[in-house]
């Protein structure tokens, strides 16, 4: 079986932005550990919880999982030590190279408006992302940004029926449909991981969450009545051939627990 159109799964991790916590407290005699707890402070008092807003979210991590004619890959963009502006700018070249169904969780609440506030702060380009008719006539009914479309499909949003009321976690829906879910980490830890130098381990994470989508995407487009069981059952051993084949440790474990 072959998509009719390329299909791009993806996912971000982010940490706080000190820096920008930083120059907009007015905090520059303080060092990271000093700035981060007054940060921290702050949005306790007005938010009650420390987790920051997209503008102050840097992002260190994208990963992406392609389908597109008869193949399958899953990977994190960019090098370990690829800055945040080279990383989003390649996210959204991606876009303007292949126009794919973009595909998430949570995506349209959390990973695309982060994206849109550092593509700003590092003046990325995207005009194929942001294209609602002016370059291409068809994307006036059919582009990124209309919540009730599909060429970004957010499957938390979709499936809750865009109430927000019955949004779930992916690592629940992922492991009532017999897929691993986390594995070892979660966006909790990420920050703590990143100040270890595990950026290693946040970029495996972040692909194992891709392929978790990419597996409950499967089952959302069965669903849908848009591919048959045969053709969900090709694509299910196609992602198991990708991760057995590459060898590495995280790909191990989920294929270990990947039990449907």
């Amino acid at each position: 079986m072959s998509f009719r159109e390329p299909v791009l799964v993806f996912d971000i991790e982010t940490i706080p932005d000190l820096d920008g916590g930083r120059r907009i407290m007015g905090l520059d005699a303080m060092n990271d550990t000093e700035v981060w707890s007054a940060m921290k402070t702050l949005r306790l008092a007005q938010k009650g919880n420390d987790f920051m807003p997209g503008h102050l979210q840097r992002v260190v991590a994208i990963s992406v999982a392609l389908r597109q004619g008869d193949s399958f890959k899953c990977w994190s963009i960019g090098d370990e030590d690829a800055g945040e502006g080279e990383l989003i700018q390649r996210f959204f070249d991606g876009i303007e190279k292949y126009r794919p169904v973009l595909v998430s969780w949570n995506g349209g609440g959390f990973d695309l408006p982060v994206l849109h506030y550092r593509a700003l702060i590092h003046g990325c380009v995207a005009p194929r992302y942001w294209d609602t008719g002016q370059l291409d006539r068809e994307a006036k009914w059919d582009n990124y940004l209309g919540r009730y479309q599909f060429r970004h499909t957010d499957l938390m949003d979709v499936l809750a029926l865009y109430t927000g009321r019955q949004n779930a976690p992916l690592n629940e829906i992922a492991m009532l449909l017999g897929f691993p879910g986390k594995l070892g980490m979660d966006g909790s830890r990420v920050f703590d991981a990143y100040r270890a130098g595990d950026l290693a381990g946040i970029r495996a994470y972040c692909e194992t969450d891709v392929l978790n989508t990419w597996l409950v995407y499967l089952r959302f487009e069965l669903m849908r009545g848009r591919i048959t069981h045969e053709q969900h059952r090709q694509e299910e051993v196609r992602a198991r051939e990708f991760i057995d084949a590459s060898g590495a440790a995280h790909w191990t474990e989920f294929s270990q627990s990947w039990v449907a």
